[in-house]
């Protein structure tokens, strides 16, 4: 079946659903004074200022956003509230020992709790499901590195994996040619734009201002300056993620990665019989050019991956439109997948971006001396410790002596990014020799990883 008249953009299907995007919140009506402006109105903005006013009610508080919020990565994402340790946890035993890198661990573990809490508190329906995340291999290589994590995994507390083998896993979830899988339960799935437009709204009555339609362009000790005034604040903190970029002095920061996603229509009851999937789980593989997808509230299958990962000089997109060839590669993954799918037409594609730090890792921190705060470089991880980081970034603001700012993410800096052309030439040297990794381990050229890929780990900086 062709794709070409699949719907395309529309920032994503998740605020489709809702009606499309939302109308727009007032701009900044000139310059003001504050005690925290929080720059970028998606999950992380959000957060912190959650936080910040159920600790200090009469906190002056604003989140300054340039489209609205949800716009990003937010209100575009896979929808996997999971404990994924970005940059990874042995990172943290080596700088900071093993200990604090089990406490980073646990506390994404309780942050899917929180995060559900949260949500059931403030009576936000995002088809939230606890049903853990669900990881599969395709090829003799990727079940080689499925047993390698597996073993690693199990080698830290909290981590709490099991290992299938091939019959066990289809009956859980029958992707064809699937022969292991393995499972852990510290993950939801959510419906995206329903859980950033539920914290939006319980920002606003806990009497945080949201200000939309406003462009911050830089950012500087006690101000933000935007095209609508200048907010002047105790406390600046940069919460932009993917659109980093933009902003002044920080153009080599995080690189925007685009990563793009299809969703089916509706599935009917007997490719569900045939498919399985009653417990929910986000679904993963374990091929260098990853999938990701969740079976939805409405029995579709939404279904991400990389595309072009890369714009030149850090371009990103406008309203999630993605390319013909992402929509087609990613449905003929799909298909692969799941045979009884095969005739159950496209609903909509979309893309986004995410920020990546050039070593790979998120961070969190907040300088007391100039009030300037940040938390991001979640590399795809974000629906989780975007929570964590605005807990931790309200302890920091609010000099709270928790447990949250000993964690080993606080404060961690990567280096920049190389200029270009040398980052366009890598990131899109480092994703075909990836894509030329999985052809070779498909073909079954043995049962290890395919030596593209070792290249690739280490121009990206991940050996």
């Amino acid at each position: 079946m062709t794709e070409t008249g699949v719907p395309n953009g529309d920032v994503s299907w998740w605020w489709r659903q809702l009606g499309g995007p939302p109308a727009p919140r007032a701009p900044l009506p000139g310059s003001i004074d504050v005690d925290v402006a929080i720059v970028g109105g998606g999950y992380t903005g959000l957060w912190a200022a959650y936080y910040l006013k159920t600790l200090q009610p009469d906190l002056r508080v604003v989140v300054l956003e340039q489209r609205f919020a949800g716009f990003g990565a937010s209100g575009r994402n896979g929808g996997w509230l999971t404990n994924t340790v970005t940059g990874g946890r042995e990172r943290y035993a080596a700088s900071h020992g093993r200990d604090a890198a089990i406490a980073q661990q646990r506390a994404l573990n309780d942050t899917v709790d929180e995060v559900i809490a949260v949500a059931a508190r403030e009576g936000i329906d995002a088809d939230i499901v606890k049903g853990g995340e669900f990881g599969v291999a395709r090829t003799p290589s990727q079940l080689a590195r499925l047993r390698s994590a597996v073993k690693a995994e199990q080698e830290w507390p909290h981590t709490d994996v099991e290992e299938l083998d091939a019959a066990s896993t289809a009956a859980r979830i029958a992707v064809h040619d699937a022969l292991g899988g393995v499972w852990h339960p510290h993950c939801a799935r959510v419906h995206p734009a329903k859980l950033a437009a539920g914290l939006a709204a319980a920002v606003e009555r806990l009497g945080v201002r949201i200000y939309e339609q406003t462009h911050v362009r830089e950012i500087a000790p006690g101000r933000a300056v935007t095209d609508r005034g200048v907010v002047t604040a105790t406390h600046v903190l940069r919460a932009t993620e993917g659109f980093t970029a933009d902003l002044r002095g920080e153009h080599r920061t995080w690189l925007p990665m685009n990563s793009s996603m299809i969703v089916t229509e509706p599935l009917p009851a007997s490719a569900w019989s045939a498919i399985g999937w009653e417990g929910r789980e986000t679904l993963g593989d374990f091929a260098h050019v990853y999938m990701y997808a969740q079976r939805t509230a409405d029995d579709r299958i939404a279904f991400g991956g990389r595309g072009v990962p890369y714009r030149y000089a850090s371009h990103v997109d406008e309203d999630g439109t993605t390319q013909q060839r992402t929509i087609a590669s990613l449905t003929q993954v799909l298909r692969e997948f799941f045979p009884d799918a095969a005739e159950v037409p496209i609903a909509h594609a979309w893309a986004g971006v995410l920020g990546v730090p050039r070593d790979w890792a998120a961070s969190v921190g907040h300088d007391r001396d100039t009030g300037l705060g940040w938390a991001g470089g979640y590399v795809g991880t974000g629906v989780t410790a975007t929570n964590l980081a605005g807990r931790t970034l309200a302890d920091l603001v609010l000099a709270r002596d928790t447990h949250l700012v000993r964690l080993p993410w606080v404060g961690h800096r990567a280096k920049k990014w190389e200029p270009e052309p040398l980052r366009w030439l890598a990131v899109n040297a480092i994703y075909a020799a990836y894509r030329t990794a999985d052809r070779f381990e498909a073909s079954g050229s043995g049962t290890g990883t395919a030596w593209p890929a070792h290249v690739a780990d280490f121009v990206a900086g991940r050996h």
